[in-house]
């Protein structure tokens, strides 16, 4: 019989290993488990701490029992107990009766006081004539605490099974590690969640800053689609801040506790899209040495958001659309399907429509992509929200060059409001990064205001309310219809703008100017467009994209 309750006893000591149950939770059934096989009647586990026993799980005593401190010193019975172990620790035998040695049995006749007077569950509350015994635990060759048990009849112990005791300290002490690793791992992912908590905080707490009108119809549609989990695809300008639009979608949607994954497919080589997006299995190609979780299994319960899928060469778009209709993937050398829940978003700055109808990018994906399309404003559409995004971007940049104050200057909100803007926000961010550093250098850091004027800012512009009259009417004149047009006495090389040819159009105007602007620099620099963008102060690739919408050949 008191093997079968053995037996049984390791059966739920081992089941609840594989269980996750809080630490007292475990205790409290271990120490029943010791109950059972030994028909004890109060069994108690502590811990040392210190020069103190303190009672982590306590079973057969009393509940107060778990609020004291025994000081080792004052209980003789715990002191005999683990003397047991320093008196093993000299002794290098590996004989299996060494476990032994940490069990101490006190004779039912002992009279050193007990520490659980008072607290054992009998009728009168006292331990008399009883079978006590203890054992030293063992974790990582250091004294972790003891284990007793307490047994009414004095009796009780004496045809006590030593493999069987053995065999229950052992147990006892892998619950304990183990125990202690599962508490150490907790910890350790609640710190890890709590800092990616903070970063992602950090990270997404950047506002979309704007009150256009623009602006203000894209925050309704992000509020529509975020609940959902309807694919959404973000296309817009590059630079306009599409990325920023992807995180609040996935914020302010219910997988906002799960991960968001961003991959910015323009940026993968193509011979590595498949392994970085579906994962691969070690040996499925060269270098491949071990299992690799892709972007898409990474992002299971949360969501994915894939920037530039114009980019995507047209095998992988035929996976991804797999993918998006039977939520299962197959890792790269691999045949077995693995599934995935994955809220995704994506974002262009081309014309997917365009590229469809010109066979480089899959009809059916393009639909499955566009359920639910948002267009980001470029900030030549947003009006005012130049300056209240500069705004933003001074205050970031006076505590990142240790200025008091930055602050525009009116002739540079001018300048900045009649600038085009073909980097869009990106570019904004950038030249007031670069005009600082300009209006830093020539205000010395006294505590005054920096004030950023329009030559910091580098924009090559023609600002008309700054030239006086005579050199207006001179550029300028008014037809019999009411029409500005500029007076035809220029040389070849001058710039001609004709608004009758442009039918008063704003966009049509600039346009022309652009044009033969940057074909005139062109000319200048012999075709070469990074000579070109260093004369005129732009960014090369801004003028790589602006040459491009104006179809101007550099050549």
């Amino acid at each position: 019989m008191e093997h079968l309750r053995f037996i049984e006893s390791i059966d739920t000591i081992i089941y609840d290993l594989s269980r996750e149950l809080p630490k007292y939770q475990r205790y409290n059934r271990l120490l029943q488990a010791w109950r059972d096989t030994f028909a004890c009647d109060a069994c108690v586990l502590l811990k040392l701490e210190g020069d103190h026993l303190v009672p982590k799980s306590a079973n057969g005593l009393q509940i107060e029992a778990m609020g004291r401190h025994f000081p080792i010193t004052e209980h003789p019975r715990f002191e005999q107990i683990l003397a047991h172990y320093y008196d093993d620790s000299d002794n290098d035998s590996d004989n299996d009766s060494d476990i032994q040695k940490k069990v101490h049995r006190f004779d039912a006749s002992c009279e050193l006081p007990d520490p659980y007077d008072g607290l054992i569950q009998t009728p009168d509350g006292q331990l008399n004539v009883h079978d006590c015994m203890g054992a030293v635990l063992v974790i990582d060759n250091k004294p972790w605490g003891i284990v007793t048990m307490d047994a009414l009849n004095p009796q009780r112990f004496d045809s006590l099974d030593p493999a069987m005791l053995n065999s229950m300290i052992g147990l006892t002490e892998v619950v304990i590690k183990t125990a202690n690793l599962i508490f150490a791992l907790d910890q350790r992912v609640l710190r890890q969640e709590q800092v990616t908590a903070s970063l992602i905080n950090d990270k997404f707490s950047e506002e979309m800053i704007g009150s256009s009108s623009a602006m203000n119809t894209l925050n309704v549609e992000i509020d529509l689609v975020a609940d959902s989990d309807l694919a959404a695809l973000i296309y817009g300008e590059s630079g306009s801040g599409k990325e920023l639009v992807a995180r609040k979608i996935h914020m302010a949607s219910k997988r906002s506790k799960e991960a968001l994954i961003t991959v910015n497919c323009a940026a993968l080589p193509e011979t590595m899209v498949e392994s970085e997006l579906f994962g691969h299995v070690a040996g499925a190609f060269t270098g491949a040495t071990k299992n690799r979780l892709g972007k898409f299994e990474l992002a299971d319960g949360g969501t994915l958001f894939l920037d530039e899928i114009g980019e995507l060469p047209l095998s992988i778009q035929a996976k991804l659309l797999r993918v998006i209709q039977f939520g299962e993937l197959q890792r790269l050398g691999s045949d077995k399907p693995n599934k995935v829940d994955v809220r995704l978003i994506t974002a262009t700055n081309r014309d997917l429509a365009k590229e469809v109808l010109e066979g480089r990018f899959r009809d059916d994906l393009y639909h499955r992509l566009t359920v639910y399309p948002l267009k980001v404003p470029s900030l030549r559409e947003r009006g005012n929200d130049i300056l209240l995004l500069a705004g933003n971007f001074l205050a970031k940049i006076q505590r990142k060059v240790g200025l008091n104050n930055l602050t525009l200057a009116k002739d540079a909100e001018r300048t900045l409001l009649a600038y085009e803007w073909p980097g869009n926000v990106r570019e904004l961010e950038h030249l007031l990064s670069r005009a600082s550093l300009r209006a830093a250098a020539r205000n010395r850091k006294d505590g005054r205001v920096v004030v950023l004027e329009s030559s910091d800012l580098d924009i090559q512009s023609l600002d008309i309310e700054t030239l006086d009259d005579s050199t207006t009417s001179s550029l300028l004149a008014t037809d019999t219809a009411g029409t500005t047009v500029v007076t035809p006495n220029v040389s070849e090389n001058d710039i001609v703008i004709n608004t009758l040819d442009n039918d008063n159009s704003l966009k049509q105007i600039t346009d022309d100017f652009q044009t033969q602007f940057i074909k005139k620099m062109l000319t200048e620099n012999k075709g070469n467009s990074a000579a070109t963008a260093r004369v005129i102060g732009v960014d090369r690739s801004n003028l790589h994209r602006l040459m491009k919408r104006l179809n101007i050949n550099s050549q």
